[in-house]
């Protein structure tokens, strides 16, 4: 099996004028936690879209399991958009069979498990839950798949410190070990602890990529450290 998951090989995405990202060059391996950091506008959730098939490059390629984005890289790949996109009128158990007939890797055991935890009731309507229910909801949906690739936009932006524990935890004990999570976010102190590895993004151009635990060991500087340092000056 190739070692690499993803791939950006040259990729500019540009809206209007704008340039969102700008000759990116990655290749991301299989089994690893990596975080995709950068302030707002620096292109993280461009990046997220691009490999999930969402939005198409203007120039340069992009590999996901060997394959371009389309249909069966979705089969392999989890998303977790940075907003709730389902409508207030279902109920859990509406979400949970969509994501069943959509998804054959999608485990409805594993989404009952750790729904449980949380006291959601299959019965509950959406429109009666707090925005962080729902949030860990969507999050519990997307982990409960068996994808090769997870890409995260957000996941604890909206919730309250208690329960980005619970989201950080669920991200780290429900997905496989060949499998690669990618975590996007400006909440750095927050999820660093689960990461092995960072990718620094300002203004749609990659400015750092570091293996978390080097940076520890070597520099003795966390990541949060790190991303202050560099985004000092805005």
């Amino acid at each position: 099996m190739d070692k690499e998951i993803m791939r950006f090989d040259k990729v500019t995405k540009r809206f209007g004028s704008k340039t969102a990202l700008n000759d990116i060059d990655i290749s991301i391996e299989r089994g690893r936690i990596v975080g995709l950091l950068g302030p707002n506008g620096s292109g993280k959730t461009t990046f997220i879209k691009l490999a999930n098939g969402l939005l198409h490059p203007d120039s340069g390629t992009i590999h996901i399991d060997d394959r371009l984005p389309g249909p069966e890289t979705r089969a392999v790949v989890s998303y977790l958009p940075d907003r709730m996109y389902f409508a207030d009128w279902m109920k859990v158990k509406d979400l949970a069979g969509m994501f069943e007939d959509f998804y054959s890797d999608f485990s409805r055991q594993k989404a009952r498990d750790m729904m449980d935890k949380l006291g959601i009731d299959e019965k509950d309507r959406i429109k009666n839950m707090s925005k962080g229910t729902k949030e860990k909801l969507q999050l519990i949906l997307v982990m409960s798949r068996e994808a090769k690739l997870y890409l995260l936009d957000e996941p604890i932006g909206g919730v309250d410190p208690a329960a980005r524990d619970f989201i950080l935890k669920t991200i780290i004990t429900n997905y496989s070990p060949e499998s690669t999570v990618i975590i996007s976010t400006h909440l750095i102190a927050d999820v660093e602890k689960v990461l092995d590895e960072v990718v620094l993004l300002k203004e749609g151009q990659i400015i750092r990529r570091e293996n978390v635990d080097r940076l520890r060991e070597e520099e003795g500087r966390s990541v949060d450290q790190l991303f202050r340092e560099m985004f000092a000056q805005g």
